[in-house]
């Protein structure tokens, strides 16, 4: 199945980061968080990509034409031209790099890719989410319910210790990951090709009308997914990622090297 990902946002909370480079080209571990979420669908199988861009397009497109340059050892021929590609890290990627616009909402850039997905079912992403779902499972929850769609509900990350109490006494409290209470969309769909017609134009935001109405109508199911999921949204939600990462324990990494 094609794979789209949403690249295109402005990545306002990450500006440290995003006043030269857009979001997804954040990078964990010296590669973008949008590698890693590439490598995540590449190990189940989903090689073919649609990139909807918008904000410092250019930035991806130009990290995916020298993809190959970046990560291969090779042996150049001055005087030829001629490029001898070695070991190194290789891909068998398909990538379409779209622009959908520098201020186009959510829907809107899904809506532009129609012509690149064709009358096919698809997975769908954000481009700056990470996380261990088994998307073989995914895809088949998606294909037992036959509706049009099917969305990852995750727990948040819990962003302070958790305390329980008899009275005043604290009788616990722990650090957990995510917290044991609530779901949020965690992206990571799998869409039928009929949800293009619930997107009207380019200011339509995915998560309102199109996911509200699909929601009302019964043809949006949920697959809840209670292990790791983080969304990089912060400074200090890149620092998390980063230290999960060097120390050896990012849960998403479920390639190998």
């Amino acid at each position: 199945m094609k794979v789209i990902i949403l690249a295109g946002g402005l990545g306002t909370r990450l500006s440290e980061e995003t006043d030269v480079k857009p979001k997804p080209m954040v990078e964990i571990g010296g590669r973008p968080i949008l590698w890693h979420i590439m490598m995540h669908y590449s190990f189940y199988g989903h090689n073919h990509f649609v990139l909807a861009l918008g904000y410092k397009g250019e930035v991806i497109k130009k990290y995916m034409m020298e993809y190959n340059l970046i990560n291969a050892n090779m042996t150049v021929h001055p005087t030829t031209g001629q490029v001898e590609y070695h070991s190194g890290l290789r891909s068998n990627w398909t990538v379409d790099l779209i622009d959908t616009g520098q201020w186009t909402n959510t829907g809107g850039r899904i809506k532009r890719l129609k012509h690149y997905i064709g009358n096919e079912r698809f997975l769908m992403t954000w481009g700056d989410g990470v996380s261990d779902v088994n998307l073989n499972e995914l895809i088949e929850f998606h294909k037992s319910h036959g509706k049009l769609c099917t969305v990852t509900a995750v727990r948040p990350p819990a962003r302070f210790g958790h305390m329980e109490f008899e009275g005043d006494m604290v009788r616990s409290f722990t650090e957990k990951p995510q917290t044991s209470e609530g779901w949020i969309n965690g992206a990571f769909f799998v869409c039928e090709p009929e949800i293009f017609d619930y997107i009207q134009d380019d200011m339509t935001q995915w998560e309102r009308e199109p996911m509200e109405t699909m929601a009302a109508e019964g043809n949006l199911v949920a697959y809840k997914h209670d292990q790791f999921w983080a969304c990089m949204d912060t400074l200090r939600d890149k620092r998390r990622l980063e230290e999960l990462w060097t120390s050896g324990q990012a849960p998403w990494k479920i390639w190998k090297d």
